[in-house]
Formats: C-alpha cells, sequence, structure tokens
C-alpha cells in the first residue's frame, strides 16, 4: 500500500510538472518577431517568424536543413515537393519531415512535422515560420493528402502533457532600441503570465464569419475619437503581420479623419507635426470593451524610420489599407503593432481570443 501511495503521489508531481504554464523568449527585429527553433538532436537552430496567422512550421528559407538521426521524412515525401503555404507576401515549396523540435529545454516535441523548404519568396533574412495558427489552416497544405490537418507545435505540447492547457499568451513591447532588434517579447505556452498585464482579460469567442472563422478571427468595430470608422465586423489578430490593416472604406475614413498623405517611399501614411498633435485615438471595441490605440500607439518607431525606407524624423502611420471594401469576410488585421500595445491571449480549448491593456499600452516611445 505504501509503494501504491508514493507511485501516486510521483505520478500526481509529475502531471504538475508537466502541466505547467512555460514562458518562452521573443526577439523583437522591428517589422516582426523572431523565435529560435532548435531542429534535429542535436539541434540546428533556426530564426523563426512567429506567426499567429498561419499554422505550418517550416524551415530552409535561408539556412539549410542539417538532418540527424531523429529526421524521418514522411510516407507522403516521395518527391521533393509535398508541402506547399501561400501567403500574403511570400510562399514556399518542399517536403514534410517529422522531427524534434526544440523550443527550449522543457519545451521539446519529439515528434514535430516540419515543412523543408526547397523553394521560398518573401523570406529574406529568416530562415522560416513558427506557426501558431489553427490548425484547420494546415488543411490543403499537403499533397496528396489534401485532407489531412497538420498538428501544430502547440497542439502537440499539449498532446505530450508539456503544458497543462491548450493556450498560449504573447506579450510585445514597442521597440526602444534604434538598432532594431530587442528581445522583448514573451510567448506563454499553456496559459498566461499575469505579471505581462494589467487589470482583466477580455475575451471574445471565435467569430462565424469565414475567411476570418478559420484564422484566430474575432469581432470587432473601430471608432476614431467618437466617429465610427467600421462598425462590427470580422476580422483577425496575426502576429505575422506588422501593421494594423483595415477595409478600404474604413482605412479612406481614417486617412481622411487624420489628413495623412501617403508617402512612396515606405507606402505608409505620413503627418506633420500639427496634425499629429490633433490626433484623436483610434479604439478597436471588442466585446463590449474599447481597447484605445492611443495618437503615439498610432505612428511608426520614429527612431526605425530609416529601417523601412523613411525619413529620419517624419511621422508615419501604422495603419494601411486591406486592399478589400468592407465585407470580404476579413475586414481589419490586428497585426505586430496592435499586440504591442495589449497582452493576447490564443485559447484553442475554449475557441476564443482574450485581450488585456499593458505597462505599454499608454506608453509614449514612438
Amino acid at each position: 500500500m505504501k509503494l501504491a501511495l508514493a507511485a501516486v503521489i510521483a505520478l500526481l508531481t509529475l502531471e504538475s510538472v508537466q502541466a505547467q504554464n512555460i514562458p518562452y523568449p521573443a526577439d523583437n527585429r522591428a517589422v516582426t518577431y523572431i523565435a529560435s527553433v532548435g531542429i534535429g538532436s542535436p539541434p540546428t537552430y533556426y530564426d523563426l517568424i512567429i506567426d499567429t496567422g498561419s499554422s505550418n512550421t517550416w524551415i530552409g528559407a535561408n539556412k539549410a536543413y542539417v538532418r540527424t538521426s531523429t529526421s524521418q521524412k514522411t510516407a507522403d515525401s516521395v518527391s521533393e515537393n509535398n508541402i506547399r503555404v501561400e501567403y500574403g507576401s511570400g510562399s514556399f515549396d518542399g517536403a514534410e519531415y517529422i522531427d524534434k523540435v526544440t523550443l527550449a529545454s522543457n519545451l521539446v516535441l519529439s515528434e514535430q512535422s516540419i515543412g523543408v523548404a526547397s523553394t521560398s519568396k518573401g523570406f529574406n533574412d529568416v530562415d522560416g515560420i513558427l506557426g501558431l495558427g489553427p490548425t484547420n489552416l494546415t488543411l490543403g497544405t499537403l499533397s496528396p493528402d489534401t485532407n489531412s490537418a497538420v498538428p501544430t507545435v502547440v497542439d502537440n505540447l499539449f498532446a505530450q502533457r508539456t503544458i497543462g492547457a491548450d493556450v498560449f499568451g504573447v506579450s510585445f513591447e514597442p521597440i526602444t532600441n534604434s538598432s532594431g532588434t530587442q528581445v522583448n517579447g514573451e510567448i506563454s505556452f499553456g496559459g498566461t503570465d499575469s505579471s505581462k498585464f494589467t487589470g482583466n482579460i477580455t475575451y471574445t469567442p471565435i467569430t462565424t464569419t469565414s475567411p476570418a472563422s478559420d484564422y484566430w478571427g474575432i469581432d470587432a468595430s473601430l471608432t476614431y475619437g467618437s466617429d465610427a470608422i467600421l462598425s462590427t465586423t470580422a476580422g483577425i489578430v496575426d502576429s505575422g503581420t506588422t501593421l494594423l490593416l483595415l477595409a478600404t472604406d474604413a482605412f479612406n475614413k481614417f486617412q481622411s479623419a487624420t489628413g495623412g498623405v501617403h508617402d512612396e517611399a515606405t507606402g505608409l501614411l505620413s503627418l506633420n507635426s500639427t496634425q499629429f498633435d490633433n490626433m484623436k485615438s483610434l479604439f478597436v471595441n471588442i466585446n463590449g470593451v474599447p481597447f484605445e490605440l492611443t495618437p503615439n500607439a498610432l505612428i511608426w518607431p520614429r527612431i526605425l524610420n530609416t529601417a523601412i525606407g523613411g525619413t529620419a524624423g517624419n511621422i508615419y502611420l501604422i495603419v494601411r489599407d486591406n486592399g478589400a471594401n468592407r465585407g470580404s469576410g476579413l475586414d481589419f488585421i490586428l497585426g505586430q503593432v496592435f499586440m504591442e500595445r495589449f497582452y493576447t491571449v490564443f485559447d484553442n480549448g475554449n475557441k476564443q481570443v482574450g485581450f488585456a491593456t499593458t505597462t505599454f499600452t499608454t506608453a509614449t516611445t514612438n
């Protein structure tokens, strides 16, 4: 009986260790956040874009895949091109492998599907993507098995009980380093990190409107000051998009209200100092709660103007046109610039996304 009781206690202890909430650092590279991910045994480390807007994890855009004893080509990979994913500004073709993936010493996946690119477009200076979107975004990416989904990194962390809940929280912060790189982000796998946000988390269910419903999609409305520029509609939360994108008609209202002028060098709207002084806040209204992007939050960090082809000292807005009028089923994208002001929780277990203010919500560092 004593041995049996000891075994139960040991099992419970093991479960409590496995079911933990594990923080993981993220490197702010100004226009994207990067994770250093190890593949194989011993691991080779790759710089991958942290992307909640896609779900396949893949490597090979720059650094070549180093095969080890843990590398297994899948049965479908009879050729070098059985997986393909297209993005808003790029794509990759390659082969599917199963391999050991190491995020950290306590975040290890013994068998994770990865894509190994034979060709890729639009991925300069990075090695690929760490896909943190919903699993169903992987449907249709494999061939000939087009009806099969690919379990994501978070799926497998939860399935092997490394994390105790099918959820992760993301803490991003505005960059304050003129070098354009700063390790100031954190992904909290398995839960949330209360030290990274203030107040309560507001949750909202995944939208039922397609195609936003395939992503981390939510319903929201937007107002500039007190003026409505986008009534309640569907959009997505996407860490792989740098800016905040709006449906064309909403963007036109925003441009008219701010007086922004299109800048050819950056593709962004530019303001003079008087216009900036007169700016109002943009409110993203989610489940009855207004999340305020202050005028400072609405401009690109001026210390990084030259990194995007801009002029030092100029004022550029971080809101852009998504290229389609309202009604497309994806009328806004809350990208990295939004997530740098609000803690964001991606809860697959309860099919919801959560938001909370942080100490950076009203920061004036831009």
